[in-house]
């Protein structure tokens, strides 16, 4: 067992738990910072700092690099769990992201004819420190609380907030510090967000967390597994087993259309919307903030309503098909700009407030989806397939998230983006509806093989835990 420290509450919770809010919060501040101007950078000109990269072989690397982001989490669980503990995963993850960030940022003049080469190095370090850090710390949030403790669920949501508090203000801030200074700068932006994260766990580790996470999980639960004997899955697990790899198959087809924001929306806005706003011009990596803004304020009201419908309340499958249809009209909203503003298609300058809804749009979708995956998985997976099932919906993830980089690399150049961005817009869109329709129509099923799993728990029925569950965005951001 766990020791967890007496050090006095705050707002009603164990100072521990503000400690780890900021912890992830400056580490999300990096993350996303540097995602937000990752694109911009690789396909800007030479002589403007960047590498002149073409859009597609900018969108390729972005889509191989967020892959790994959800790959390299399976090794780093695993090691934490049973070599370094989760304390010593979180600190060494955050140490080789510092030097990551900080490698991208180093002056192109100090690197003469290696800048590709240190940049491959900075994107490697902060892939190895995402994989020590990102599983690890927020199983921690848990442990500050004894088994039964009612205060975990708001807990949970005080930590989530932390997550997209950081993920709004690293793209504002990096975003803006590329566009007065140069990206280089950005990067060390973002590496002294990540410094930050670092420096609070090794000052404030002990004294707000005593042992936790210091001890591997593995050895802490050796003593409870007594036998080596393993049962046959039955008939119920199997089918259980079937609703997991359905569900994660189709979350593809939404990550692939959400995660074009970091990509090719990212290039849509730098070129093709008008972001001047009272005489100053908005960084295009400004609109990367969106959807951590709109999930703290939507949050509470897609809570609010799964709450008031009750007993009316779709189910998992449902809620699926929901947010693809969210998705696809993010891209209808897209098609309608293009069409109502792109009579010009040589000077295109879209307005902001398409993109607005674009994100808008999206985020809705997520605040649908984003609580089904990790729990569904928690609820269905036998207890020892659970990680295995896990890093099933992870693979899931980072395989959308390689495709969603393929995909928009055909946005291709110049004159002719314009035309294929309608074309793409227009097969995500559909694909996002038919893919809505057949979860739709497969959600009756799906639910008679949960076998109960699916409505019939304990969990309180109160605003406080759906709002928990609705910023349970760990599948994507944790």
């Amino acid at each position: 067992m766990n020791s967890i420290p007496n050090r006095g509450e705050f707002l009603g919770h164990p100072k521990g738990l503000f400690l780890l809010f900021g912890t992830e919060m400056w580490e999300r501040f990096g993350y996303y910072g540097m995602r937000a101007i990752l694109v911009l950078y690789l396909v800007a000109q030479v002589q403007n700092g960047g590498f002149g990269w073409t859009n597609a072989d900018a969108l390729s690397l972005y889509g191989t690099f967020t892959m790994a982001v959800y790959l390299t989490p399976l090794i780093g669980g695993w090691l934490a769990d049973n070599v370094l503990g989760q304390r010593k995963a979180i600190i060494i993850g955050g140490i080789l992201m510092a030097a990551g960030h900080f490698t991208m940022g180093i002056p192109h003049g100090l690197v003469a004819g290696m800048e590709e080469q240190v940049f491959y190095i900075g994107l490697a370090l902060l892939c190895a420190g995402n994989g020590l850090f990102k599983p690890n710390i927020s199983t921690m949030v848990g442990d500050l609380y004894q088994e039964g403790d009612k205060r975990r669920d708001g807990a949970f949501t005080i930590f989530y907030m932390g997550i997209n508090l950081g993920g709004a203000l690293g793209p504002l801030i990096a975003g803006y510090v590329a566009a007065q200074i140069n990206w280089q700068a950005g990067f060390i932006a973002a590496g002294i967000g990540m410094v930050i994260s670092v420096v609070m766990q090794l000052l404030l580790s002990q004294k707000y967390l005593g042992d936790i996470g210091v001890v591997p999980a593995a050895k802490l639960s050796q003593q409870q597994s007594n036998s080596n004997t393993k049962e046959p899955l039955t008939s119920q697990e199997k089918d259980r087993i079937r609703v997991i790899f359905t569900m994660s198959v189709f979350s593809i087809i939404f990550w692939m259309g959400f995660e074009q924001a970091g990509g090719l929306m990212n290039l849509f806005a730098a070129d093709y919307t008008d972001r001047m706003l009272m005489g100053f011009e908005i960084p295009a990596s400004w609109f990367q903030s969106l959807n951590s803004i709109f999930i703290i304020i939507f949050a509470p009201l897609v809570a609010m309503i799964w709450l008031k419908l009750d007993k009316r309340e779709p189910n998992s499958p449902v809620k699926f098909a929901i947010a693809l249809v969210f998705l696809a009209l993010g891209f209808l909203t897209m098609m309608m700009a293009l069409i109502t503003e792109g009579s010009d298609a040589g000077n295109l300058q879209i307005s902001m407030m398409w993109l607005v809804l674009f994100y808008l749009f999206h985020t809705l979708g997520e605040l649908c989806l984003s609580p089904i995956g990790l729990s569904m998985v928690s609820k269905l997976a036998p207890l020892r397939l659970a990680s295995l099932l896990m890093g099933l919906w992870f693979l899931c993830t980072a395989v959308a998230n390689k495709i969603a980089g393929f995909v928009g690399s055909f946005i291709g150049e110049g004159q002719e983006a314009m035309n294929n961005a309608m074309s793409i817009f227009i097969g995500l869109g559909a694909t996002a509806l038919l893919s809505a329709l057949a979860m739709y129509l497969l959600s009756n099923k799906l639910v008679d093989w949960m076998h109960g799993a699916e409505g019939t728990t304990d969990e309180p029925h109160t605003q406080e835990h759906y709002l928990e569950k609705e910023l349970e965005i760990s599948g994507e951001r944790q």
